[in-house]
């Protein structure tokens, strides 16, 4: 059963024809790392986090790893843990941290300067959190805001609940206060109906998109509308209600498992977690979507994915004991 596709899924015009894929083999550029769930670039390093311990490192390509700092009151829980990680460059330079605590989850931000981490100041605290469903993706949009998924915490009654932040998808300013301009106001939450997203990527309309892990029919691919319902726990996947948006894309969930998503060059890139696979999928001015899978079964389980500082895709294996997993680099081509 191959993933479901819906036509029309923006307006014409707004995706490029040309795109990129996958080219030749990966190739492996760092190792010994204990279960990475995040990484982002600052300079020529990369800045990973790892789900099971309170230490941020440091990747230089070429260089062995290195730590950067320690962030304090984390807690390893579940699929909680280490996160998230986000980079502002203002006239400083801010590496915001999504994290588990002993009451929650919690957004930090720690200046990064000469190398190190200084001391946290806390962004957002209280986010809900438990054993299971945390999400933690943060990401820095075109709009200059911070945008952060919100598992619904195996909470059923929490996602179409607008006066939690669980099952949501989260939108602030950078110092963590409700931008003017939310869908709801004074509320931080931009979408909601939720079930586990952990994707967020910008097109290059800088429209909105993220990923989410299903229960155990669909995993999904969602372009995030203002204030949009996208229907978890009354819906998963398609079910053509005019009350709930549907997703874009659906897969089974053994195909899929989304976790972390790039856009790059008219292409996103999707980490496969549970299908231990990198899924490219393009959608032309038509509204026509393609869907491609690479690397099926070769790699392990696969966390997330950014564009590297070699101008190539690079991905994060995850295994579930930790202790060598990877980061690979892989070109890319013209799609064909």
């Amino acid at each position: 059963m191959g993933p479901l596709l819906r036509h029309s899924a923006c307006p014409v015009g707004c995706f490029p024809v040309a795109a990129l894929m996958p080219g030749k083999a990966p190739v492996e550029i760092a190792s010994g790392l204990s279960i990475p769930w995040a990484a982002v670039a600052i300079g020529d390093e990369v800045i990973v986090s790892q789900r099971g311990t309170a230490e941020i490192v440091a990747y230089r390509p070429g260089h062995s790893l290195r730590p950067v700092g320690i962030v304090p009151d984390f807690v390893a829980r579940g699929d909680g843990g280490m996160l998230g990680l986000a980079v502002l460059r203002e006239a400083d330079i801010w590496l915001y941290i999504y994290h588990s605590t002993n009451n929650g989850n919690r957004i930090v931000r720690m200046r990064y300067s000469e190398g190190r981490l200084g001391n946290p100041q806390i962004v957002l605290d209280d986010i809900p959190g438990g054993r299971g469903h945390n999400g933690g993706r943060i990401a820095f949009g075109p709009d200059g805001m911070l945008y952060v998924t919100v598992g619904e915490t195996r909470n059923l009654d929490l996602p179409q609940d607008l006066k939690s932040l669980a099952g949501k998808i989260l939108r602030m300013t950078p110092d963590g206060r409700v931008p003017s301009d939310n869908p709801f106001p004074g509320s931080l939450v931009y979408s909601f109906g939720h079930r586990n997203p952990q994707g967020l990527a910008w097109d290059d309309a800088d429209q909105l998109w993220a990923t989410e892990f299903g229960d155990d029919t669909w995993d999904e691919l969602n372009r995030i509308e203002p204030g949009g319902n996208y229907g978890w726990p009354m819906l998963e996947g398609r079910g053509g209600n005019p009350d709930y948006i549907d997703p874009v894309m659906q897969w089974g969930t053994q195909e899929m498992g989304p976790s972390g998503m790039a856009y790059i060059g008219g292409t996103f890139f999707i980490a496969g977690l549970t299908s231990q696979r990198i899924w490219a999928v393009t959608i032309d001015r038509d509204g026509s979507a393609d869907a491609r899978d690479h690397f099926v079964g070769e790699y392990g389980r696969i966390r997330h994915v950014l564009h590297g500082s070699d101008g190539n895709l690079w991905f994060l294996t995850n295994s579930r004991s930790g202790g060598n997993d990877h980061i690979y680099s892989v070109p890319l081509v013209p799609r064909h």
